[in-house]
């Protein structure tokens, strides 16, 4: 009986609402949390690095008063300046050194934290599903991995070293205008500052917009730029170069237009901040001098209290660009968070046990119904059995399901209704890493990474010795190709191996599967790049191979297939025939048609 069950829908083009601000920092501050010491430490070096900066301006003013002294007194005049330009310099040096540590410090914690996220989005990147990974846009996402790394460590000095040690500094100048002067010093700094921030924050919210836009082209720019450079031999086929290249325009100047509106509202924002800084400076500067000329104030008070000035809205002039970076980091890093947090489609159940194959296993597909889109169905009610250590061969038309039988048998995705088992083990209910572990393949499309020869193929088992890397080439019959290299084994294969030609690709594909050396087999069109002869000769290695191993073949070419102990033939994902090649031949079916047009050279390409 087909047990119930629905298709799993595609996932969704748009991210999820993005989280709000503070839920992005409360994310990010477990990763921070890890080094609370340094966090600890920098903090107090920050506290220390104001504190002495705001001592400049108590010590210059009592430099200028002791400045004025009464005529004849020359020896205060040598030995009391003296004494406060050392203390004045001591702390300047020590402003400067207290931030050194602090960046000293803290280092550690922010690359530390970024690290830590870079590497588990990785990681999780690596556990989504293969629709994820073949709806994905290459190019934009690993742009915003990248822009989400890199706010990490702006976000945190920003966040933590600017707008929170600017704030600890106008407290303390505030404390010190309300304590030594009258309330109207504080009154004006203070309203001045909420006007500043006010109108900051405001215009930069408005402005965010833009921003936006401008990353989103910019994305949508680099993501044709490297879809366009990896397709570099179609675009060359069909001339089309004029075409990439406009498409690439077209993206560069939305992302132009989208900058031009970022800059004309941030002179908007620059100016409004400068009229309200210009107006407070004349405000204070004006009560300041009338208490001068009230003799009220002295001449340091009043350089005091513009240094005071100086200090405190020379960090505020640079509060819009810093607000408008950690608006942006906050943006950049939750779209990490929103990949770190996309749903795993197949997951390992919570009592998932990993694959027992004490021999090589009996696989069963048990009437498996499978669709990757609810509308179109792949797979319909199928059964078959391949037994341990022998080979059945799956053959039929494009399109009727064969390569999908890998695919689920990987666990790629799971069946919508009927199960896989390998030696009795439902492979739902067993961990993805030690059933694909169990699992060898040569698929039809071999993809390499741009590395060596020996990186290639020592990925089916990364802590092979060079010699069992070189046996499993030769078995793969691509070692003397190798080794007439100039660079031998250190031959860079390109781009996705495109160094290399489609036959050679496919046996370093073959070596690489070799070296692994797991119970259960798929060979996937193995040789359906190769010429004649080295197919015959890799055919006779790969039965070799197969030789107590459980194999799943799949092919358009029969004449690869004649040797196994059964051959499905499907259509339109059902078996419409099986036995073995002779009692096919024999029963003047399906399978008896194709054999027919195959011997005859009416072979279809490979599906």
């Amino acid at each position: 009986m087909r047990r119930s069950g629905s298709a799993p829908l595609p996932l969704p083009d748009a991210d999820p609402a993005a989280r709000s601000d503070w839920a992005t920092l409360a994310r990010l501050l477990p990763y921070l949390w890890q080094y609370k010491w340094r966090v600890a430490a920098a903090i107090a070096f920050m506290v220390a690095a104001k504190l002495s900066n705001v001592g400049v301006p108590l010590l210059l003013k009592k430099l200028i008063d002791a400045m004025t002294l009464p005529p004849g007194s020359t020896a205060a005049l040598l030995v009391v300046p003296v004494g406060l330009l050392l203390a004045y310099g001591a702390l300047r040096f020590g402003n400067s050194l207290f931030n050194e540590l602090r960046e000293l410090v803290f280092a550690k914690a922010t690359h530390g934290a970024a690290r830590a996220i870079a590497l588990r989005t990785f990681e999780h990147l690596h556990g989504l599903s293969l629709r994820f990974h073949l709806e994905r846009q290459t190019g934009g996402m690993t742009r915003d991995i990248e822009r989400g790394v890199r706010g990490i460590e702006s976000l945190v000095s920003f966040a933590l070293f600017n707008i929170a040690a600017t704030f600890v500094e106008v407290l303390l100048v505030l404390s010190i205008l309300a304590s030594r002067f009258d309330a109207w010093f504080a009154v004006i700094t203070l309203a001045a500052l909420v006007l500043y921030v006010g109108w900051t924050v405001w215009v930069t919210e408005w402005r965010i917009q833009f921003r936006r836009q401008a990353n989103q082209f910019d994305s949508a720019a680099h993501t044709k730029a490297v879809d366009s450079l990896l397709n570099y031999e179609t675009v060359k086929y069909f001339n089309n170069e004029a075409f990439e290249a406009r498409r690439y325009d077209e993206s560069l100047e939305r992302l132009r237009r989208a900058q031009l509106k970022s800059r004309s509202t941030l002179s908007l924002l620059n100016g409004g901040q400068q009229l309200i800084i210009a107006v407070a400076l004349v405000a204070i500067l004006w009560r300041a001098t009338q208490g001068v000329a009230d003799g009220r104030l002295t001449l340091g008070d009043l350089v005091m209290v513009n240094a005071f000035m100086i200090q405190i809205y020379i960090p505020l002039n640079f509060l819009g660009v810093v607000y408008r970076e950690i608006k942006q980091n906050l943006t950049d890093l939750d779209k990490m968070f929103t990949l770190m947090d996309r749903e795993q489609e197949i997951a390992d159940a919570p009592d998932a046990q990993p694959l027992e194959l004490p021999r090589a296993p009996t696989v069963r597909f048990e009437d498996v119904h499978f669709a990757y889109e609810p509308a179109r169905p792949i797979l319909q009610g199928l059964s078959f059995e391949i037994p341990a250590g022998r080979t059945v061969a799956v053959v039929g038309p494009s399109g009727a399901g064969k390569s999908t039988l890998g695919r689920l048998l990987f666990r790629f995705y799971d069946v919508q209704a009927g199960r896989i088992t390998v030696d009795g083990q439902d492979i739902r209910g067993v961990t993805q890493q030690s059933l694909r572990r169990a699992i060898g393949i040569v698929p039809q499309d071999t993809v390499l990474f741009n590395d060596t020869v020996a990186y290639n193929i020592a990925y089916g088992r990364p802590e092979a010795t060079q010699a069992e890397v070189e046996q499993a080439a030769r078995a793969a019959h691509i070692h003397d190709f190798i080794a007439a290299q100039p660079k031998g084994y250190e031959t860079m294969v390109g781009e996705r191996g495109l160094k290399l030609s489609g036959g050679e690709k496919q046996r370093v594909a073959i070596a690489r599967t070799l070296l692994k050396n797991p119970p259960i087999l798929i060979f996937d069109e193995a040789t359906s790049a190769l010429d004649s002869a080295n197919e015959r000769a890799i055919q006779a290695e790969l039965r070799a191979v197969a030789q107590g191993k459980t194999t799943l073949v799949i092919a358009h070419r029969l004449s690869t297939v004649v040797d196994a102990h059964e051959i499905l033939v499907m259509d339109a994902g059902r078996i419409v025939e099986r036995g073995t090649h002779a009692a096919l031949l024999a029963a003047g079916g399906r399978y008896a048609q194709m054999w027919a047009l195959q011997r005859h050279g009416g072979a279809q390409p490979a599906s």
